[in-house]
């Protein structure tokens, strides 16, 4: 099969992006467990919980700094041979964290794993727009994070009862069947697909040039330090709430669902309206969504619809951003959406620590309201950098 033009969209593209989706369940489950894992962990390492919470900093640093990296080595590789050997590395990875008998060897396995998922997940967004073409990139990349998605509703707590049931190790065997599985199926099933690129790492540097693709870049870093920080303390802004551990875990299990089908929807409108104008006005409605949120901690039922909306939003912000981000990179791509993953990991880095300061300064009630802020400020830079230089503003400039 021949690379889809830019014009043209091959029929039956969905069949291998849902074989790529399987890839990025594999690598979300991962992504989401270990925070789930982390007393157990603790437990049988012989560290505190907040040594054992490093395996996650460690994983998301990584992330966000070898993603452009490998990308740029492997550009020239058929897309195909750089997802199996991203998975293979992934399973690599989750297979020695496994086995570590020291949390010394635990950390280090962590900087693997992050190394394989970070390779796959931005390869396999820009392999899955390249396969559905201009008309329906929105909708591909939807299907990819439909996997991150269902990761968070099912893969982790998966995860969690069998690390529950068995012990951590038993859930880390679980992220690496996964993988394993994954990686025969896209090697089997995918079309053939060229990279773009002589492999050399400068490479990375070059669409840093573009002060467009710079702009988007740090309206995702913003965007994301405010969706995460609400998520990440979560427990905390709805404790008013809930009671027990039950409460928690179904307003997660909403935020999931609600998320599932917000990324969906999302792909639908970006493709039909155009992706600045969803990100435009996904990030308006949330950032009014978390300025009411605090109304919502006084019951459960309050703060499950609270959580729905936030839901719905938050996930309906990855894929336009994906899609925009692409249609202004052009051929590349995959080194873009590297870039992209790791601004999204740097955000969640950011939202740790800033989430962190505002819990102790200003308390639970009004880490929301924080993030309120930073919507706007996503929203006012999204439509800022739809104004090319030393041009009057117009309406294609910013809604498209």
């Amino acid at each position: 099969m021949t690379s889809p033009t830019h014009t043209e969209a091959p029929v039956r593209w969905r069949p291998h992006t849902a074989v790529l989706a399987f890839g990025a369940f594999a690598v979300g489950t991962d992504g989401f467990v270990v925070a789930g894992l982390l007393p157990s962990i603790a437990t049988s390492l012989h560290v505190s919980v907040a040594a054992a919470g490093q395996l996650v900093t460690v994983f998301s640093i990584s992330y966000a700094v070898l993603a452009p990296v490998l990308a740029a080595l492997t550009a020239s590789w058929p897309r195909r041979r750089v997802l199996v050997t991203a998975l293979a590395v992934f399973a690599a990875g989750n297979a020695i964290t496994a086995l570590a008998p020291s949390y010394d060897l635990v950390l280090a396995s962590r900087v693997v794993a992050a190394a394989g998922a970070a390779l796959f997940t931005a390869t396999a967004s820009a392999t899955a727009a390249l396969l559905a073409g201009d008309r329906e990139r929105g909708r591909a990349i939807s299907i990819v994070m439909l996997g991150v998605t269902t990761a968070l509703v099912l893969g982790a707590p998966l995860g969690t009862l069998i690390g529950g049931l068995a012990d951590w190790r038993a859930a880390m065997w679980l992220v690496t069947a996964l993988a394993l599985v994954a990686a025969p199926a896209i090697g089997l099933r995918l079309p053939s697909a060229t990279g773009q690129g002589n492999g050399d790492l400068r490479a990375f540097l070059a669409p840093l040039r573009n002060r467009r693709i710079v702009g988007l870049l740090v309206t995702t870093v913003v965007a994301f330090t405010g969706i995460y920080i609400p998520y990440t303390y979560v427990s905390e802004v709805f404790a008013p709430a809930y009671a027990g551990t039950s409460g928690l875990a179904v307003l997660l299990l909403v935020y999931g669902l609600s998320g599932t089908v917000g990324n969906l929807t999302a792909g639908h409108l970006a493709d039909r309206y155009g992706p600045r104008r969803v990100i435009v006005a996904v990030t308006l409605i949330l950032a009014a969504a978390f300025a009411l949120t605090p109304l919502g901690r006084g019951t459960l039922g309050a703060a499950v619809a609270i959580i729905m909306i936030v839901g719905f939003l938050s996930f309906s912000v990855t894929t336009p951003q994906q899609h925009l981000l692409i249609t202004l990179a052009g051929p590349g791509s995959g080194l873009i959406t590297s870039l992209y993953q790791s601004a999204l990991y740097l955000a969640v880095s950011l939202s740790g620590g800033a989430g962190a300061l505002a819990l102790e300064g200003w308390g639970a009630a009004h880490l929301p309201h924080l993030a309120a802020v930073l919507m706007l400020a996503a929203a006012t830079l999204t439509v800022a950098n739809g104004t090319r230089a030393g041009q009057t503003p117009r309406s294609s400039d910013i809604l498209t």
